[in-house]
């Protein structure tokens, strides 16, 4: 079992930056996949960033060069780092844990999630 806590979100103006923190407790963060996924108001979830537990990454497109997804197993945390943010990012972020050794982009291989963390890029 691996519950998950997000924190970080918030209001930030166009090309400013956040940086998302995903808490882990339980005793498989290590060996799990991690991922951020999405989700906008009237939009489904989508995949941003998925990281294994040797820290390959994988990026949706529109979100690379500007987001970097990485974890620290010492701490079961997993982060987002949010640069050059634009209003379309606007969603509330979700962490999500998998068993699979590699992220997926489908939310439907993902087995825990976090409740969620606002943000909101102004124009």
């Amino acid at each position: 079992q691996v519950q998950l806590v997000e924190s970080g979100g918030g209001l930030v103006q166009a090309g400013g930056s956040l940086r998302l923190s995903c808490a882990a407790s339980g005793r498989t963060f290590s060996s799990s996949s991690m991922a951020w996924f999405r989700q906008a108001p009237g939009k489904e979830r989508e995949f941003v960033a998925g990281i294994n537990r040797w820290s390959g990454t994988l990026y949706a497109d529109s979100v690379k060069g500007r987001f970097t997804i990485s974890r620290d197993n010492a701490k079961n945390t997993v982060y987002l780092q949010m640069n050059s943010l634009k209003p379309e990012d606007t969603a509330v972020y979700y962490c999500a844990a998998s068993q699979r050794i590699n992220p997926a982009t489908s939310r439907n291989l993902y087995d825990y999630w976090g409740q969620g963390t606002q943000v909101t890029v102004s124009s």
